[in-house]
């Protein structure tokens, strides 16, 4: 399902990205290509619930 991430749970969608960005993602970017995921709309999703993503660390954090 296209964007299924932006439809579902924050909290869920939060934790099954930062388990995928773990172990199966270098990137958000890559992630975002394989899953057909709108990276900005999923970032401003996020931000929205005070989640942010750290490049960093490649996970999202919660502020």
């Amino acid at each position: 399902m296209k964007n299924k991430y932006l439809i579902m749970d924050v909290n869920i969608a939060y934790s099954m990205l930062n388990m995928k960005l773990r172990d199966k993602y270098s990137s958000l970017s890559e992630l975002c290509d394989d899953e057909d995921i709108d990276m900005e709309e999923l970032l401003n999703k996020f931000k929205e619930k005070n989640i942010i993503f750290n490049e960093d660390s490649n996970q999202f954090t919660i502020l």
